[in-house]
């Protein structure tokens, strides 16, 4: 596809996401940027919802980042168990809070060099909050913002860092942080990971997908089943600084 072609479909595909979710936006309730940092720390492998039945009484605690430096682990692992792996979760947000009271006087900083220094913090959380706390454009790539954009062929990668920068290549500045969340509905109501419905889609016109979901339909990959795998117990891997 010539450059011109693809800027235009670009284009349209982000005219679209505008008109079809203009609401779009973070689901982690928060009140500061302490907050939406912990939130999104917290909602590794765990559903928004969850976190955000688990933050009021959590905020309510701790107010600030001293008091989470200050906490009980123990404590503070029973306040987040719901939310899964939480003895990681729990030491990375008190040591997290301990650097910023320590560095940064308690607040999060605005700058992403300074908030991936933070445990617990990758470009992920750190996009998440520079948007929606701060008004700052990032690119925040999740498990729906890669799938998606794969599908659409903005990007062909899988790590996703590499996503990021190849979003921000094709991409407005100023449209990055709304792309994100636009993305992330569009995943979860449209784009499904086992079952999207493509024939619902309003970018289905736009997208490689379909065509290619047709020609592999009803195929099912193999399932390896035998001594080296019976009985063998699997390991979730624990979420790491995202």
């Amino acid at each position: 596809m010539a450059k011109r072609e693809e800027q235009a479909r670009v284009g349209e595909i982000l005219d679209r996401l505008g008109a079809h979710y203009p609401e779009a936006e973070c689901a982690l309730r928060h009140d500061d940027p302490l907050q939406l940092l912990v939130a999104t720390i917290l909602s590794a492998q765990c559903t928004d919802r969850r976190v955000n039945l688990v933050t009021p009484g959590l905020f309510r605690k701790y107010p600030d980042a001293a008091a989470f430096a200050r906490a009980s682990l123990r404590e503070l692992e029973a306040a987040i168990r719901t939310t899964g792996f939480y003895r990681n979760k729990a030491r990375n947000i008190r040591e997290c809070c301990r650097l910023l009271d320590r560095e940064f006087g308690g607040e999060v900083p605005p700058r992403l060099e300074d908030l991936v220094t933070l445990p617990g913090v990758g470009r992920k959380t750190a996009n998440v909050v520079l948007g929606s706390a701060f008004g700052i454009p990032g690119i925040t790539v999740d498990t729906h913002v890669g799938r998606v954009s794969r599908r659409l062929r903005l990007t062909r990668n899988e790590d996703p860092v590499k996503v990021e920068y190849d979003l921000m290549k094709i991409l407005p500045r100023e449209r990055w942080s709304i792309f994100s969340h636009q993305m992330i509905w569009h995943g979860r109501r449209i784009c499904g990971a086992r079952r999207p419905l493509c024939l619902d889609c309003f970018l289905n016109d736009l997208c490689p997908f379909p065509a290619r979901a047709s020609r592999t339909s009803g195929k099912r990959p193999p399932t390896v089943v035998g001594a080296a795998h019976a009985g063998r117990k699997t390991r979730t891997a624990r979420p790491r600084a995202v």
